[in-house]
């Protein structure tokens, strides 16, 4: 047995969750069911009527609470037993009596989970005078010094305690305990400690481990606790075969090499990452309409258990109709018809008709099975027409290459071609219809460091896009193409300072008043967090090189620069439209604060944002850029978030509103 102290560091205390009500019925609906039931047994079946709604009943007694401040008022009125019979409509004053005679133990337990274990509570009796029938009682509540951790210590047994191999595995853990020495004590930090650190052992190696015991000694003189917690690892658990269920058209081997490219090799340590990985391989290969991976550790075989792979197939061919919208462009229609296996090739295609108010699109997309490292052939090919202003452009473009798919990193190369006729419906000569092609190669790399991929709390993500070409109409020019993203969320804490601390960079985690409901290490951030886009892009060209209009850039619009119209910002023309420029630059800061109801966070978020952009044909050019800045709510749905914002347009001057849905990155 190893015994680890742990150190305070600078993180997150988890909330203290409000003890919930109790889910006994009351006096009250027992009667009111025994009340309804009596009623049905007296009726003919034929004639049995609904039972009847009684009217709610006016209180028997009022409660005066004096809690110290309002935060811990409010959760002592929310939860405490006696709020329950204020309704009961036979409560007589024996009664009454009988219940105040519980209600200091039951204030006491109410305080202990919030980590206050010696409180005074002085209850006075109420006189039959006032509003109600019984009176008034009242409460008068001083919770005393808040307990706070003396000394915290984290006990291994099994194979974790002497296993030289787990030693950074230890280590982890005893970095994952959040109740340091000097926090204050409460039972909702309390059960997320050791919820923490259970998470962080059966994450690797030990899925079975537990919490053999665990002890929080409470000294209400000095108001001090000492915790103690015995992990138990058990024996550790390597990867056994695969074990596919549910595969018929499509064959398991395939879904065995999926399992494997996550590292979940036989022989290899049980990992949690790695089981999630093959999971989000399994589903991203778009065969299957649901996939659950787990290990079997019911039945392991000398130390290692299979892995089990639940799949519910898709069909072989499969057409989807759509009907949707946005506020950039508008209604959207489409159709996509998916034939996982096209008979004598065994690739994937996918192809999609997509009409919109301002672009229309006919793509189709072929992919090959994924080999041994995990790479793909991919072929794509489409037509697409865009309006912008008075311009209109058609383009097509071919594509082939390799891509290699995974929850983290995605990478491509391929080679594009691309062509582009843009017409101007103001001027109309020939002069203005353009049309140019080019050929060129292309890497694409994009990495993702997000907490969760639906609701992205903390994290960053990195894409890049390069791409060498030359163009195909006279005079043949050469060409490089840059395209960049970033993006990054920051928690903060609540208050000035905390936003401060964030905008340096330095994150630091404090207590909210009592009895409110604190953020957990899984939502980091009492007042939300910062989320911060920046996306560059640049083509090197000669000035006489005929570059298609599909390879410069635009922006504006609901996912760029709100406060304008989709690809709104562009290099202005005479006839008031824009077109693309060379360079590219967009800058974006936005606060996503939670909404609190009752000390609880709603799934509801408020934002407010800055938004800045700018296309030229030269560097120079980009300042100053067009601002848009704007405030909006956000709805954090399972799938994904739903946010809808109005921004002002500072060039335009004028107000737009913009609807975005789900994250992807």
């Amino acid at each position: 047995m190893i015994l680890l102290p742990l150190w305070a560091l600078a993180q997150t205390t988890p909330p203290p969750e409000p003890a919930p009500a109790t889910g006994t019925p009351t006096p009250e609906a027992a009667q009111e069911a025994t009340d309804d039931a009596a009623a049905e047994t007296l009726a003919p079946s034929a004639t049995r009527r609904t039972p009847r709604t009684r009217a709610p009943a006016p209180p028997r007694f009022d409660v005066d609470l004096q809690a110290g401040n309002d935060e811990l008022r409010d959760f002592l009125l929310r939860h405490m037993e006696l709020m329950r019979f204020r309704t009961l409509r036979d409560l007589d004053a024996n009664e009454l009596d009988r219940l105040l005679g519980k209600t200091p133990d039951d204030l006491g337990n109410l305080l202990g989970t919030l980590g206050h274990f010696a409180p005074q509570i002085h209850i006075d009796e109420p006189a039959a005078t006032g509003p109600t029938p019984l009176g008034t009682v009242r409460i008068r509540v001083e919770p005393g010094p808040i307990t706070r951790v003396e000394s915290a210590n984290l006990y291994f047994l099994g194979d974790i305690a002497s296993n030289p191999q787990a030693a950074a595995q230890r280590d982890a853990v005893a970095r994952a305990w959040t109740l340091k020495p000097g926090q204050s004590f409460t039972q909702a930090d309390w059960g997320s400690a050791k919820t923490n650190v259970l998470r962080t052992l059966t994450a690797r190696r030990y899925p079975t481990g537990r919490v053999a015991n665990s002890l929080a000694d409470i000294d209400p003189k000095t108001h001090s606790a000492r915790l103690s917690v015995e992990l138990d690892s058990g024996a550790p658990l390597r990867v056994g075969e695969v074990r596919v269920e549910g595969a018929d058209r499509y064959e398991a081997a395939a879904v065995e090499h999926l399992v494997h490219l996550s590292g979940l090799t036989p022989g290899s340590d049980y990992d949690l990452d790695q089981l999630q990985d093959a999971q989000q391989r399994i589903a991203a290969a778009g065969y299957y309409d649901s996939v659950f991976v787990f290990v079997d550790t019911d039945h392991p075989q000398d130390g290692a258990a299979p892995v089990v792979v639940q799949l519910r197939e898709s069909p072989r061919q499969k057409l989807v109709l759509g009907v949707g919208g946005s506020t950039d462009n508008g209604a959207r229609l489409s159709a996509e018809y998916t034939h996982h296996r096209v008979p004598g090739l065994g690739w994937q295609s996918v192809n999609k008709l997509q009409l919109e108010r301002e672009d229309q699109l006919l793509s189709s997309q072929w992919s090959a099975p994924v080999d041994n490292e995990g790479w793909r052939w991919i072929a794509s090919a489409q037509a697409a027409r865009q309006i912008d202003g008075f311009d209109t452009t058609t383009s097509q473009r071919l594509r082939a290459g390799r891509s290699q798919d995974s929850t983290l990193l995605d990478r491509s190369y391929f080679l594009q071609f691309e062509r582009a006729r843009a017409e101007n419906a103001v001027l109309g000569s020939p002069e203005t219809t353009r049309a140019e092609s080019a050929l060129s190669i292309n890497y694409a790399w994009t990495r993702r460091r997000f907490d969760s991929m639906p609701l992205p709390k903390t994290g960053n993500g990195l894409g890049v896009e390069v791409g060498v070409g030359t163009t195909l109409e006279s005079p043949r020019r050469p060409f490089v193409r840059l395209h960049t993203r970033w993006l990054s969320y920051w928690p903060i804490d609540a208050g000035v300072s905390g936003l401060a601390n964030t905008l340096e960079g330095l994150v630091r985690r404090t207590a909210p008043p009592l009895g409110v409901a604190r953020p957990t290490e899984d939502e980091p951030g009492q007042a939300g967090r910062l989320a911060l886009r920046l996306e560059g892009g640049a083509l090197w060209a000669r000035q006489d090189a005929g570059i298609p209009e599909t390879l410069l850039y635009l922006t504006g619009g609901d996912t760029s620069v709100r406060g304008y119209g989709l690809r709104d910002i562009g290099i202005p023309q005479a006839d008031g439209g824009v077109s693309p420029g060379r360079y590219l630059a967009v800058a974006s800061v936005e606060w996503q604060r939670p909404i609190w109801r009752d000390g609880v966070r709603t799934p509801w978020e408020s934002v407010v944002f800055v938004d800045a952009g700018a296309v030229a044909d030269r560097p120079g050019d980009l300042r100053p850029p067009q601002w848009g800045v704007g405030a909006g709510v956000r709805y954090n749905s399972p799938v994904g978030p739903l946010q809808l914002d109005l921004a002002y347009g500072v060039k335009p001057k004028a107000l737009r509103l913009h609807f975005n849905v789900g994250f992807t990155f």
